[in-house]
């Protein structure tokens, strides 16, 4: 949770001087600068303490190209509430942070990015740039047309998709997953057993 008491303290004296009216308006249009070094203290809090590095979908891309690693890319929403509660909880876990790091390139993917993505000469651009919402159609290519958040997307070592696994997973849930594709157990074993043998 952000923390703005400094801010919160000086709001408070400045809102005793600012008494009459036109002085509140002055206020609330400073009242930005006031805040925005906690927010700034808050974000950078929040990033050095996530466990795992994370990428832009562009910069793993290219990395795969001479590392030839695995990449997983968490395709989320600033609105998703359980993609936050899998950022909180599952990707803080300990363990699964320890594994993804070690066997995959990991990228964060807003389906929202309004900005032009560029893959090997390919523009993917946000269906609706200049207004609210709109997703990015290199989101819609990860995820098959199929939005849902957050999703788990798996890419092999050649920059090919291997699939898009939907939802919310707690850490128990999502590590025999992770196993599952950087194994290649995959490649010749069924899910289901593979995931009831793992949980043996």
């Amino acid at each position: 949770m952000m923390d703005y008491k400094y801010e919160l303290r000086i709001l408070h004296h400045l809102t005793a001087f600012f008494k009459t009216e036109k002085n509140t308006t002055v206020l609330f249009l400073l009242l930005p600068v006031f805040l925005m070094p906690g927010m700034l203290k808050a974000q950078e809090k929040q990033e050095s303490n996530s466990i795992i590095k994370w990428y832009s979908f562009e910069d793993a891309y290219k990395m795969n190209k001479k590392k030839h690693k695995k990449m997983f890319v968490d395709v989320f929403t600033d609105w998703c509430g359980w993609c936050k509660k899998m950022d909180k909880e599952t990707f803080q876990d300990p363990d699964v942070a320890k594994y993804m790091q070690k066997n995959f390139i990991c990228v964060k993917l807003n389906a929202e990015r309004k900005d032009t993505i560029e893959i090997d000469g390919v523009k993917f651009t946000n269906t609706n740039p200049g207004g609210r919402g709109g997703t990015n159609k290199l989101a819609i290519e990860l995820l098959r047309g199929k939005m849902s958040y957050p999703t788990s997307v798996f890419i092999d070592e050649n920059n090919q998709t291997i699939t898009a696994v939907a939802g919310y997973m707690s850490a128990s849930d999502f590590t025999p997953l992770l196993h599952f594709f950087a194994e290649n157990a995959y490649k010749d074993k069924k899910w289901e057993e593979y995931r009831a043998a793992f949980k043996k």
